[in-house]
């Protein structure tokens, strides 16, 4: 008994340590690329196609530009992206969830067709459509990812507003003649604001994935632009003729911030509700 008692503490600060190298990790890629001097992945055409050595880590591309500092920079426009997209997608999902669950009606009918509609569609195919209608490039891919990626947490939010609206603090404000508008803004939100900030993180790995993605099938981000699914699609002209570090690497860096965005959120998930990693 007194063994378990030491052991849980330290596997809990182990896991706080984890994930704060990990949450470093990923703000030093963010800022590293976000000030990154574009010589650095400039064109050098006497130095394209060469293999990982010391001067270039991750080796170059058929234009002689410097993959590591490339994936740097493509990586962080990612994370660009996905954190704008997740921004505007999670705070839908707490309008349109407090509004369900508050109001309830025709109201929360309207927002489970909207939840239901779009989950219904082709995920895939619903991102390219948007970012081809609003003309590809950052603003098309952010905005179809933006859109795409409230419906999950919107349920999460209004399933946390059901369980409360029923508390008494809830109905005694109801009976102190308080407002829809002023329960949900004083007693929902700072409740929920847990579940919102935790399902924000949880939504980086599918927006960067899905940017990725879209981009790497040449229906987001030009092929001017720094990204990793640009760089992707741009190593399969070239990996069956050897050249396997430019996929390689990018997509062990793509593959790190995604494990790394999901870790951290479930970690917070566990701290949030210690009782969840039991279920």
């Amino acid at each position: 008994m007194m063994r378990e008692k030491k052991i849980l503490p330290n596997r809990k600060v182990l896991v706080l340590i984890f994930t704060s190298v990990a949450a470093l990790y990923l703000l030093g890629i963010f800022l590293w690329g976000l000030f990154l001097n574009p010589e650095r992945y400039g064109v050098h055409y006497d130095n394209k196609l060469l293999a990982p050595s010391c001067a270039h880590l991750f080796g170059t591309d058929a234009m002689g530009r410097d993959m590591f500092y490339r994936c740097i920079k493509g990586l962080s426009n990612s994370l660009v992206i996905g954190l704008v997209a997740s921004i505007f997608s999670s705070f839908v999902a707490l309008i349109l969830g407090i509004a369900s669950a508050i109001w309830g009606g025709w109201v929360d009918r309207f927002v489970k067709l909207a939840v239901d509609l779009c989950m219904g569609l082709p995920h895939l195919v619903l991102l390219i459509l948007i970012s081809c209608m609003l003309g590809k490039g950052a603003l098309g891919v952010t905005v179809s990812v933006a859109l795409t990626h409230w419906p999950s947490l919107t349920r999460i939010v209004r399933q946390e507003v059901l369980v409360q609206r029923s508390s008494q603090y809830v109905a005694a404000s109801r009976r102190m003649g308080k407002s829809s508008f002023e329960i949900a803004v004083r007693h929902m939100v700072p409740h929920v604001l847990p579940a919102f900030l935790i399902g924000l993180i949880l939504l980086f790995p599918h927006a960067i994935m899905h940017e990725a993605s879209v981009t790497f099938l040449g229906f987001g981000l030009s092929k001017e632009t720094p990204a990793i699914g640009v760089i992707l699609s741009e190593s399969m002209n070239y990996i069956t003729t050897g050249k396997w570090w430019m996929a390689l690497f990018p997509g062990i860096m793509l593959l790190i911030a995604v494990i790394l965005f999901d870790i951290i959120g479930e970690t917070l998930k566990k701290l949030w509700n210690p009782n969840s990693g039991n279920e």
